[in-house]
């Protein structure tokens, strides 16, 4: 992460980051819907322009702020990093997170007034199957998995393809169609559309989403070890 940038732009790139993220995931369901009454074919191009766009976005905001856009990321790359000198602090945590989820929703909104519709209309998809769950503590952990594993072999510049290509995966390969992100997933209970959840599946979900998250983080200390210590003149010396 570029840490020499001011926190109130990397907060900013955070908030753009996530709301252009929700805005391709729901306007792209929306437009599938649209175009085609397949529910292979929606899926299909929602997962295409997802992973592309999430590819995308990664690679233009990473320069700024890391382009976490996903609070799962923010609060396990600091966990992992909380006893040194290069990562987020506490306060620098809450604000990225505050920025991801008001991205998230702004996001949301921009999306069903793009085509048209009422913005801020609840979702009616009920997902709360226990199988459902397991997908996405299942695509979480892999996802955390990846970036933590990325960046502890060093091959971090990898991160926009290997995160864009494991989410249009995820999407097919996990039941709960791969939200792994508790931001786009409060983001996605605003639109009564194909990627939508309803409200009262998010505590289900985000405590999937945590679970994955922190099973991944342990998978990747179990994998590649423990993060190496940073640079200091004492250890150096």
């Amino acid at each position: 992460m570029c840490t020499e940038n001011a926190l109130p732009r990397r907060a900013a790139a955070e908030l753009v980051g996530t709301a252009a993220l929700v805005t391709v995931v729901i306007g792209s369901g929306i437009q599938a819907a649209g175009l085609s009454q397949d529910d292979g074919v929606r899926l299909l191009a929602n997962a295409l322009a997802s992973a592309i766009g999430l590819g995308l976005l990664i690679a233009l905001f990473s320069p700024v702020s890391g382009a976490h856009l996903n609070p799962v990321i923010t609060l396990f790359m600091w966990w992992s990093r909380r006893r040194g000198n290069d990562g987020l602090s506490r306060r620098e945590v809450a604000l990225y997170i505050t920025a991801q989820f008001t991205g998230a929703v702004t996001g949301a909104l921009l999306a069903e007034a793009m085509f048209g519709r009422m913005p801020g209309v609840w979702s009616t998809q009920i997902r709360s199957a226990g199988h459902l769950l397991i997908g996405e503590t299942v695509a979480t952990a892999g996802l955390v998995l990846l970036v933590h594993g990325l960046d502890r072999i060093g091959r971090a510049k990898l991160t926009p393809v290997a995160v864009a290509a494991y989410i249009g995966a995820a999407i097919w390969f996990t039941s709960s169609g791969s939200f792994a992100n508790p931001a786009a997933t409060v983001g996605r209970s605003l639109t009564d559309s194909f990627t939508g959840i309803a409200p009262a599946s998010l505590p289900g979900f985000i405590t999937a989403q945590l679970l994955g998250g922190l099973l991944g983080t342990g998978l990747a200390a179990i994998l590649y070890g423990p993060l190496p210590k940073p640079w200091t003149a004492e250890s150096a010396g």
